[in-house]
């Protein structure tokens, strides 16, 4: 019973990996065919689903380190591939080399934004993402795309405007910028009533116009990694915006590694659960 026990897998987790999995696959069969909205909505749908199998994973304590590799690949499928395939489609084809060359610069980054995440896990300071969330960038470009074809625009006559949004997001997942995680939020706190009422507006104007609304919020979110850099380092050198450093660059008032206690720095695998994962 144990042996056996120990050689599966747990379902539920997994179950909603494998959404977000598909919701990916999805939305590159989509754009293949030429429905870009649906397309765009299922990156937008495997998101929910990718911040959703950690935390059911952490709560029903049934993390793994196969969960957190399965978790890995679809990411890469659902935030990699499939916003790059996408943008393509709708936009980048026209552009010959230049536009495969745009969404590969955004698949590669992905790839090395997964990488360089996973071999960091445990160390890196969780108040903060080194370099801009692979979500996050495949929001970005396919709330682009989302908004392109709410307002009627052919993705091929912006195909340069296309092909540097996608770049761009892909270039900014492999830099050393830093976005707040936003995991030093306190969700089991309680809140003033009033801040329910804000979240349902929200709600509310995400609803009226979602594909504006979402592309505004994300695209917000990428600039605020290279508008803090600016802002708060003194004197920003090149490691403040690119190189091959394992620690995130160093701000102002924040806590480093260094400072960090050992029995915090030094996880096990069993601490690195699939949620550490969820912002890849």
């Amino acid at each position: 019973m144990t042996e056996s026990k120990r050689k599966g897998i747990y379902l539920l987790p997994n179950l909603l990996t494998t959404a977000g999995l598909f919701s990916g696959f999805f939305a590159v069969v989509s754009s293949m065919n030429g429905k870009f909205e649906a397309a765009a909505v299922a990156v937008f749908v495997a998101m929910i689903f990718d911040g959703l199998d950690g935390r059911v994973a952490r709560i029903t304590n049934t993390q793994s380190d196969f969960g957190a590799e399965y978790d890995s690949m679809a990411d890469m499928v659902s935030f990699g591939m499939a916003p790059a395939l996408v943008a393509y489609n709708w936009g980048l084809s026209d552009l010959g080399k230049i536009g495969w060359f745009a969404a590969f610069i955004y698949v590669a980054g992905a790839a090395l934004r997964l990488a360089r995440f996973n071999t960091q896990v445990g160390i890196a300071d969780k108040r903060y993402f080194q370099g801009l969330a692979s979500p996050a960038a495949a929001a970005v470009v396919s709330g682009f795309v989302w908004l392109g074809v709410e307002y009627d625009i052919d993705g091929n006559s912006i195909g340069i405007i296309v092909a540097l949004i996608t770049g761009l997001s892909g270039l900014l997942m492999v830099s050393n910028f830093k976005y707040n995680s936003f995991k030093e939020v306190n969700w089991h706190g309680k809140v003033p009533f009033v801040a329910l009422l804000l979240i349902l507006l929200v709600f509310i104007v995400v609803a009226t116009e979602p594909a504006l609304v979402l592309f505004i919020v994300f695209a917000l979110y990428a600039m605020a990694g290279p508008i803090n850099t600016f802002r708060t380092v003194e004197k920003v050198t090149l490691n403040d915006v690119v190189g091959d450093q394992l620690e995130d660059a160093e701000f102002p008032n924040s806590e480093t590694n260094a400072n960090t206690p050992n029995e915090d720095k030094t996880d096990n695998v069993e601490q690195a659960t699939e949620s550490d994962k969820k912002t890849l």
